[in-house]
């Protein structure tokens, strides 16, 4: 952990004690379906835009508390292959935003030791959003402090196609080459995923109160700890991290064992 706990969490509100977080069972790797930028907006008469605004306080607070806490990875659902069905004024501000913001925030990232990274086909992203992920990447490649994964243009369901198209090319090449077939293992198909090299999420976070996946890490799920909390993503803080990391760690994770 970077930070002690009373800094990190400085103003608890009441019945929320920080103290009862077990730094040594801070999870490794934490996913966050950040859902209901839009209902904050309609609920404040405001465009479905600037609900993906207001979100951004939310995003940079999350990261801060998860690398102070030292979370290894983190991985934010950002846009997924589905929301190219969004009406086309939402889409071009939210790639815009996402340019902007990446930008932005790079510097500071960078200062605290993070590295940034993405999963998702970023090849048909407009030029300066892709640009601006790669500009983030570049930077800060080589820093060893948290990894934070960016899931843009992604779906779990195409990443697994993908991943079972690399292990047909394969086996396809080591036919050729010894006249045998190889045999499909969980490994070999994992290399052909996204997250190739990424050990799976430890706890899984969706805001607003929606109990659906939303084709995202459906793989790499398989016993992850599932939190749901009705709070909406521009209203998500440290204190609602915290109150999701308190609820995992009182969870009895047996991956299928007899407890």
């Amino acid at each position: 952990m970077n930070q002690p706990l009373e800094y990190i969490f400085p103003n608890p509100p009441e019945g929320l004690d920080p103290r009862e977080l077990h730094i040594e069972g801070i999870p490794e790797h934490v996913a966050v379906i950040m859902d209901g930028n839009g209902r904050w907006a309609k609920k404040r008469a405001l465009n479905r835009l600037k609900g993906h605004k207001a979100g951004i306080e939310a995003v940079r607070e999350t990261i801060r508390c998860a690398s102070d806490l030292g979370v290894r990875y983190l991985t934010l659902y950002s846009f997924s292959t589905e929301n190219w069905k969004r009406p086309e004024e939402e889409v071009v501000g939210l790639m815009d935003l996402f340019a902007k913001t990446m930008l932005a925030e790079v510097d500071a990232l960078h200062a605290e030791g993070v590295r940034v990274r993405t999963i998702g086909d970023l090849s048909i992203l407009p030029e300066e959003t892709r640009a601006a992920f790669d500009k983030a990447w570049e930077k800060t490649r080589e820093n060893e402090g948290m990894t934070l994964i960016v899931a843009i243009n992604y779906g779990s369901r195409q990443e697994m196609l993908h991943a079972a198209q690399c292990l047909m090319r394969h086996a396809v090449l080591q036919a050729e080459e010894t006249g045998e077939v190889p045999q499909a293992t969980e490994e070999l198909f994992e290399r052909g995923l996204y997250t190739a090299g990424i050990p799976d999420p430890d706890l899984l976070i969706r805001t607003s109160g929606e109990m659906r996946i939303s084709n995202f890490l459906l793989w790499q799920i398989a016993y992850s700890e599932i939190v749901v909390t009705d709070v909406l993503w521009p209203d998500f803080d440290r204190y609602e991290f915290l109150r999701a990391l308190l609820e995992f760690q009182g969870r009895d994770r047996r991956f299928g064992a007899v407890a």
